[in-house]
């Protein structure tokens, strides 16, 4: 009997009227089907790259189970793209679509469109790749009552480089970290990017907030101020701090930029002030520590002169080491935070292509 009773619930779901007492119409015999084909979703790479101004497509496709159709046709396809925040406890709208009807969020209007090559294809087009695209999005595709995902990871070229404002070391709580990365032109940086700067050879022994609200600083040398000489390498973690009393420096990212990054030509050298109207007659701008980073690191610029930079530092680029110029490794190499009003240098200056 119990046998039998399982054979009748796996079977076919539809209901019918009681057909041997009239007083029982509204009675129903519920037959249910469970093997139908399962809807599948599934990213064809998990991992794509570009850079900051560029398309991508991120990929994802949709089948049902041992056959090759996209979909029953017995339910519309809703299409849903969320982005998943770097301490993966949220999701952000970025695009659905079902049927004709389209819509997409926040800073992505007008960015994102589904490539839609095949009936079956649900991938997303981004358009004028910024910063804050970087991280793992989350591909999922409902029909009726079934439902399946899969996630990508959007990987940008660029550069991780630590960041500390005029006050000094350890003097910036989480949102302030990231509001000096923003005003650098970069963002604060991911522990996977971090993670590969390390690997590719960065070594700093001051800790610094990453974007899922760790607190975390990179080692290639071990040595004594930093954990001690007899630690392995690694990327060391503090932990999780109060966003809002708890201060560190900041790990920041960039990546390239539109535009011209150069040392300006000048007479005489120049207070700060003076630096900053010199890149104005040049029809540019004094140039931001992202954009000294990101000329070292992407373009290999190498030049040998401090100048001012737009907060108020003065640094300069090396992928060249040579003697007195960083000899030992190419860096952009951080002179200080010189009194604005009589220092004198040269200046870096930025000038953005429409």
């Amino acid at each position: 009997m119990k046998s039998l009773l399982f054979l009748v619930l796996i079977s076919v779901c539809w209901a019918e009227p009681h057909s041997d007492n009239s007083s029982l119409g509204h009675e129903r015999i519920v037959h249910i089907q469970e093997d139908g084909p399962r809807l599948l979703v599934v990213a064809e790479q998990a991992k794509i790259f570009s850079r900051r101004g560029g398309n991508v497509t991120l990929p994802c496709k949709f089948y049902h189970e041992h056959t090759s159709t996209a979909g029953s046709g017995t339910h519309k396809i809703r299409i849903k793209w969320t982005k998943l925040t770097s301490d993966y406890l949220k999701e952000v709208d970025v695009f659905v679509a079902m049927g004709h009807h389209r819509k997409s969020y926040g800073n992505y209007q007008g960015r994102v469109l589904l490539r839609e090559s095949s009936e079956n294809d649900a991938s997303l087009i981004i358009t004028n790749i910024i910063l804050e695209d970087y991280g793992r999005y989350k591909c999922e595709v409902i029909e009726g009552l079934e439902d399946d995902t899969a996630v990508v990871a959007l990987n940008l070229e660029g550069v991780v480089f630590p960041y500390s404002p005029r006050l000094g070391r350890y003097n910036l709580n989480f949102h302030e970290a990231q509001l000096a990365c923003l005003d650098q032109d970069s963002v604060i940086a991911s522990f996977d990017q971090l993670y590969d700067a390390w690997r590719s050879g960065l070594d700093w022994c001051n800790a610094g907030w990453l974007s899922d609200g760790s607190v975390q600083y990179p080692i290639t040398k071990p040595r004594e101020p930093c954990g001690g000489k007899n630690t392995v390498p690694g990327v060391r973690n503090y932990g999780f701090w109060d966003k809002d009393k708890s201060r560190y420096d900041v790990f920041c990212f960039t990546s390239n930029f539109n535009g011209r990054f150069y040392y300006l030509i000048h007479p005489t050298k120049l207070t700060y002030d003076e630096a900053v109207q010199a890149c104005l007659k040049d029809g540019a701008q004094i140039a931001k520590v992202g954009q000294i980073f990101a000329a070292w690191k992407l373009l290999g610029y190498d030049r040998c002169d401090a100048g001012w930079l737009a907060d108020g530092s003065v640094r300069y680029p090396i992928s060249r080491p040579r003697k007195r110029c960083s000899p030992n490794e190419a860096a952009v190499r951080f002179v200080g935070f010189p009194d604005k009003k009589h220092r004198l240098y040269g200046v870096y200056c930025f000038r953005a292509y429409n």
